[in-house]
Order: C-alpha cells, then sequence, then structure tokens
C-alpha cells in the first residue's frame, strides 16, 4: 500500500477548503502540483492506478 508523507507546508492550504478532486468532499489538503485532494484519497487512487514499468513514463 503506498502511504505519502505530506508533513510538508505545501501540502497545507491556508487559503480555504476547496473540493477534493477524487471525492468531492472539501479539504484543505493539496497535492505536489497544488490540486485540491485528501492524503487518504490520494493514496486509494495510487494504489489502483500503479506505475506500469514502460507504459507511465518509467523505464522499461
Amino acid at each position: 500500500m503506498t502511504l505519502l508523507n505530506w508533513r510538508a507546508a505545501k501540502h497545507y492550504d491556508h487559503s480555504g477548503d476547496k473540493p477534493c478532486v477524487l471525492c468531492g468532499a472539501s479539504t484543505p489538503l493539496r497535492s505536489d502540483n497544488g490540486t485540491p485532494v485528501h492524503k487518504v484519497c490520494a493514496e486509494n487512487w495510487l494504489n489502483a492506478h500503479p506505475v506500469r514499468p514502460g507504459l507511465d513514463g518509467e523505464a522499461a
């Protein structure tokens, strides 16, 4: 199971909650690229969509 380390301050947006792109509930959390998403939603999505070597930009 993938567990993300979101301890860095960049993962918390003090300007307010926005809807999570995966579940729709409000969250102050942000992904590495600034997308509003709960940590657990992101972890569940990553586990359901594993990187496939050679197909997802990874070296084969």
